[in-house]
């Protein structure tokens, strides 16, 4: 499924302190035209019947089934100065993808 660097497994932690009524991080895909995708982070109280769930050192990682085969080879990073970012592994490198992240 989906893999998290270890700064953005720390900025979700430190995020969900100020939310404990929202223990799920949903990260979802979507595409907002033929050449591009949106990707999305929001913590929620619960995850959906149909979410592929992942647990990484501690988070809980919902993702929609429509969404989970697209997540293949993707990286989550987060630095300070672009915030979170998602990489997808590409011939041995990691290229990041032209995303919309959100968090809310």
């Amino acid at each position: 499924m989906i893999a998290m660097t270890v700064a953005a497994i720390a900025q979700l932690k430190a995020i969900q302190i100020h939310h404990p009524e929202d223990p799920v991080v949903r990260i979802s895909v979507r595409d907002l035209d033929q050449s591009r995708l949106s990707f999305s982070i929001t913590l929620e109280a619960d995850r959906q019947p149909d979410d592929d769930v992942q647990h990484i050192d501690g988070l809980m990682i919902a993702i929609d089934r429509l969404s989970t085969p697209r997540m293949e080879g993707v990286t989550v990073d987060y630095t300070e100065a672009d915030g979170f970012r998602f990489l997808h592994e590409s011939e041995g490198r990691s290229l990041p993808l032209l995303t919309i992240p959100t968090l809310n």
